[in-house]
């Protein structure tokens, strides 16, 4: 028998799911271990085994791959717990880190931050500018070196570096994604002094024109990359040491893995691996039930995620931006909000009940949790409203004390509103499923597409509690909420069914088209790239595609659009094919007429992506069938909940999901108890169990 396991790190749980490639699918959920998540893998993976009833030796020396996602990345960037980093720059530029294209005080800013200026500040610095230092060196645009490295200055600023204790050091020369000459040599040179130095190029972690986003993303890679190859490196060991026969995959941003041992060298890739993990679930659940069109809606402990399925593939994007700054590596497009299940609760100074963004995480948790928090959380709000059970999550191993999540309530919410503790929890409950209805309007619309035409995927611990209520003015048509045996780990299923996905890219602006021959020149290169790249996965495929996209722009506008390139032979009509797709997807996004095709276009990236297919199934098998709609023998309590301020607390049917079968059908007002959440399926609201175990809601 062979396995690939899927585990999904969060702040909260770490989820572990593994298949057997025939259809058998099993799935573990533990408390994650901060600082040691290492532990909670293998605490997960012990869970799968006995599961499986194996020993975890047994389950490792089976095991054709481990796709693991982790958080270990974004949260050292958003919390600041990263490490000490130089930079070298060219001389006379190292301040366009600190200038940040006059876009500092905006990046990533909401259009209200944006629109208030007086609030407005530049983020603190990503480096302080004693460590940021440069070196004589000049490369034209065109790639011509027009003044030689000075290599005794070069050696004299890492000497500098490595006495002011920095643990990387991040290289970013002007132009030297033209040519890499001046970096590669710079970094041979540090390694003379300092020869266990991490050490980035731009030129290999951000090809791309633009000084400021290419020096950020450089600099991040540099201050994550080493403590991501800190929890790699013994987690790697760890599981060899157990018997792992195959490789330990890490997911990336873009909805593919990178084998571990490489993983720190790009690690700004790995940024958004555990928000991928949930996309690439739903695309695969989507081929199965033959949805094109999906919304992905994660809601976790910490956050609330977004992503969108476009005629079965998701919607990505060439960068992302963190705490104000820019990231130049392609991603899955996902949409944040801090608005999770552990999404803490406050009134501010104006009287206005705020949830989120900062969150209990796991430790200390909810107040109900009982482990020392104090302060109100959704999943407190959820448990007094009775939509959570007091007998507790993951079959009872975690209980939940009302009493605690009631004072909590109270204290911080009830009060200083002049409220009940049940008013103030269904006042959390409902600003919870508000939050998260804007950000799914904004996401589908913003991007061009009709709710209306899209189906919504609801997991993660708090999603199936929350969806139908922010899902109910969205205009979608059903709701499914995947359970089955995915259900408490839908993204660690997402790890495990993912592929292997790289991707290659270089800046050339130029007014577009292009000759053929540039086309061809450039996707050649790139191609050649991926498959050596390719080549050192240490894994088996099954089938090797490859995609080219461009990024377009019309001329003197400061944003591109990424649009796809056809992948037959490049002739003269190529380029004309090109412009059409761009200019359909600018006025598909701005609107009928926005184009304006007089300025003309420019092409300023190309970029190519291989996915490699593994050779591993990983499918979802079918569930019993019941012999009728009525859910009957499922049935376990009936207990008092409140799900709508208006109708307070209702007496509500409790359904125990391990007795549900395909075919049953709920009526709301209903809760469906599964082991690691519940799903709340309100009045009006239908639930029906599909196929595949899941319970897909519709609204009457």
């Amino acid at each position: 028998m062979s396995y690939a396991l899927g585990i999904d790190v969060g702040g909260t749980f770490t989820d572990a799911v593994a298949s057997d490639g025939a259809g058998r699918i099993v799935s573990a959920k533990t408390p994650t271990t901060p600082p040691h998540r290492e532990v909670g893998v293998m605490r997960a993976i012990e869970e799968i085994a006995a599961e499986l009833g194996i020993g975890v030796g047994d389950l490792l020396a089976e095991t054709d791959f481990i796709a693991h996602g982790t958080t270990a990345s974004i949260n050292a960037l958003v919390q600041g717990t990263v490490a000490e980093v130089g930079l070298i720059a060219t001389k006379g530029h190292r301040d366009s880190i600190y200038i940040m294209n006059a876009e500092g005080r905006t990046l990533g800013r909401a259009a209200h931050e944006i629109q208030d200026t007086l609030r407005q500040r530049k983020p603190a610095p990503l480096i302080p500018k004693e460590r940021a230092l440069e070196v004589t060196e000049r490369v034209d645009h065109a790639g011509k070196v027009l003044v030689p490295l000075d290599e005794e200055e070069v050696r004299a600023r890492a000497r500098t570096l490595v006495d002011q204790g920095v643990e990387a050091i991040a290289v970013c020369l002007l132009w030297s994604f033209k040519n890499p000459a001046h970096e590669r040599r710079v970094r041979e040179l540090i390694h003379e002094i300092a020869p266990d130095m991490y050490v980035t190029l731009s030129s290999d972690v951000s090809p791309r024109i633009r000084e400021f986003s290419r020096t950020s993303t450089t600099l991040m890679n540099a201050q994550i990359g080493p403590r991501l190859r800190m929890y790699l490196t013994p987690l790697q060991k760890r599981l060899e040491e157990n018997g792992l026969k195959g490789p330990l995959l890490v997911m990336q941003s873009e909805g593919g893995t990178i084998t571990a041992d490489r993983a720190p060298e790009h690690a700004i890739t790995t940024v958004g691996s555990v928000l991928s993990g949930g996309v690439i679930g739903g695309m695969r659940m989507a081929e199965q039930l033959g949805h094109r069109n999906v919304i992905t809606t994660d809601v976790g402990g910490t956050t609330f995620l977004a992503g969108l399925i476009v005629d079965g593939e998701p919607v990505r994007a060439p960068g992302s931006v963190v705490n104000q700054y820019p990231i130049n590596a392609a991603t899955i497009q996902v949409h944040t909000i801090g608005s999770g299940g552990g999404a803490l609760a406050s009134v501010d100074a104006g009287g206005n009940l705020r949830l989120g963004p900062q969150s209990a995480e796991a430790v200390p948790g909810p107040a109900c949790y009982g482990n020392g928090g104090t302060r109100p959380t959704n999943t407190d709000a959820d448990l007094v409203l009775g939509i959570l059970s007091p007998r507790g999550l993951l079959g009872g191993r975690k209980p939940l004390r009302t009493d605690l999540a009631r004072e909590a309530l109270r204290t911080h919410v009830a009060e200083p509103l002049g409220l009940t503790v049940e008013e103030a929890a269904i006042a959390l409950h409902e600003v919870q499923n508000a939050q998260a209805g804007d950000l799914l309007r904004r996401a589908v619309v913003q991007a061009g597409h009709d709710p209306r035409d899209f189906v919504v995927y609801a997991f993660g611990g708090a999603g199936p509690a929350h969806c139908a209520g922010y899902c109910q003015d969205l205009g979608v048509r059903e709701v499914v909420v995947p359970l089955g045996p995915v259900a408490s780990a839908f993204s660690a299923y997402g790890l495990a069914a993912s592929d292997v996905v790289l991707s290659a890219e270089l800046s050339d602006p130029s007014a577009f088209p292009v000759l053929p021959d540039v086309l061809a020149s450039h996707y050649t290169r790139l191609e050649n790239d991926l498959r050596r790249a390719l080549d050192r996965q240490q894994v088996t495929f099954k089938e090797v595609t490859m995609e080219r996209e461009v990024d377009l722009r019309y001329s003197m506008q400061v944003n591109e659009l990424a649009v796809g390139v056809p992948e037959t032979g490049f002739t003269e009509r190529t380029g004309d094919e090109i412009i059409e797709r761009f200019e359909e997807r600018y006025e598909r996004i701005n609107g009928p007429g926005a184009g304006y095709s007089e300025a003309g276009v420019q092409a300023i990236t190309y970029r190519a992506r291989a996915k490699a297919s593994l050779d591993f199934p990983v499918v979802l098998p079918d569930v019993a069938r019941a012999d009728g709609p009525d859910p009957a023998e499922a049935f376990l309590e009936e207990r008092p909940v409140c799900l709508d301020s208006r109708t307070g607390f209702v007496p509500t049917p409790v359904y125990d999901y391990a007795r549900l079968r395909a075919g049953h059908e709920i009526t709301g007002p209903a809760i469906v108890d599964v082991p690691t959440t519940v799903v709340v399926v309100p009045v009006g609201v239908t639930g029906r169990v599909d196929r595949l175990g899941n319970l897909v809601l519709s609204y009457q």
